[in-house]
């Protein structure tokens, strides 16, 4: 019997290549609105069979003397106002957020053979908000945001596991609270590029970006 994961692998050599790379994008096509058109990639990338994270995006902050500095993290949200991301606010990118508002994010998704590229500042989201991701997470998910010293020096395993222990223990019957350093935050964007990959890498690109009157003008870029 071939396993689950065998087939999916074969799966992705043999067909992958085939399915997407040799369809291009049509500017005609593409929504005057890059929020319209990034939903529909988006929806394309959870319906892909090949692809297990497809809300996974690399965030790009700077540190304080200006360095770049990145990481994959999760899209939990979208709308017309931004995207938007939760993670602890003392954390190493946290903090780099709270000192330098701008950002970017990327989102890969091999298996479509699509790429989105998104810049602009960031915004900290409402406590309602935080309060009701905190609230939708498992409770496991919850006592680690509250053990989790993000990105501090940690001497012994043992020692997390032992707080993730007490905690589990001292919130058994009652509900956890999201703690007040712990939180979301918005990219509210003012470039949004979508990438599609073509044969010899003559690839297709398309550039969304905010004019002085609010208005999102599209530019075709070359590969």
């Amino acid at each position: 019997m071939i396993s689950p994961l065998i087939l999916r692998h074969y799966l992705v050599l043999v067909l992958r290549p085939w399915l997407w790379f040799s369809v291009p994008l049509d500017p005609k096509t593409l929504h005057p609105n890059p929020f319209v058109e990034f939903a529909r990639w988006y929806k394309m990338a959870w319906r892909c069979f090949w692809l297990e994270f497809p809300d996974a995006f690399c965030l790009a902050t700077f540190d304080s003397e200006g360095v770049p500095d990145n990481r994959m993290l999760l899209l939990k949200d979208f709308d017309m106002r931004g995207f938007t991301f939760f993670t602890n606010y003392n954390s190493q990118k946290g903090k780099q957020l709270l000192e330098n508002k701008s950002a970017s994010m990327t989102f890969f998704w091999d298996s479509l053979q699509r790429q989105i590229r998104i810049q602009g500042q960031v915004e900290i989201c409402s406590p309602e908000e935080s309060d009701a991701y905190f609230q939708s997470r498992s409770k496991g998910s919850q006592i680690a945001a509250l053990a989790s010293l993000q990105s501090q020096p940690l001497k012994e395993r043992a020692e997390l596991d032992q707080l993730v222990l007490d905690l589990s223990s001292k919130f058994n019957e009652i509900d956890v609270t999201r703690p007040e350093n712990w939180g979301g935050f918005r990219l509210v964007p003012r470039k949004i590029e979508f990438w599609k990959a073509r044969a010899h890498r003559l690839h297709d690109r398309f550039l969304y970006s905010l004019d002085e009157q609010g208005d999102w003008k599209v530019t075709q870029l070359y590969p």
